[in-house]
């Protein structure tokens, strides 16, 4: 089992910049494919990134160009064994959401649907104003 833990949401504004991160710990997380989704009121949950062990990116259409995500593996926190992050530039009011980290499942080796990813964080809140 994969434990993740976001942070870094908060309210910014438009045209502007936030990163966050998720701390992913449990065995062999550095081997699972990882992603962030992110999901609005009264919308469904959409994907933004996608991240493999072969460090592979997919993003969702409209988050190209403007969002990067990246995992770095850290074994200076305890019980944390991969950090993964979204940098966020040029931030639009249409990205207000909450936004999960989440891990697939053993033996998917790339996915960017929300059904193969069985281990979710509790997500983080980023809010866009004009």
């Amino acid at each position: 089992q994969v434990q993740l833990v976001e942070s870094g949401g908060a309210s910014v504004q438009s045209g502007g910049s936030l990163k966050l991160v998720c701390e992913v710990s449990g065995r062999a997380s550095s081997k699972y494919c990882l992603a962030w989704f992110r999901q609005a009121p009264g919308k469904e949950r959409e994907v933004v990134a996608v991240i493999n062990d072969r460090r592979n990116t997919g993003y969702g259409d409209s988050v190209k160009t403007r969002f990067t995500i990246s995992k770095e593996n850290d074994y200076t926190k305890e019980n944390a064994n991969t950090i993964l992050s979204l940098q966020m530039n040029s931030l639009k009011v249409e990205d207000t959401a909450m936004y999960y980290c989440a891990a697939a499942g053993k033996g998917v080796r790339w996915s960017m649907r929300a059904t193969d990813f069985s281990d979710w964080g509790q997500g983080t809140q980023v809010t866009v104003s004009t």
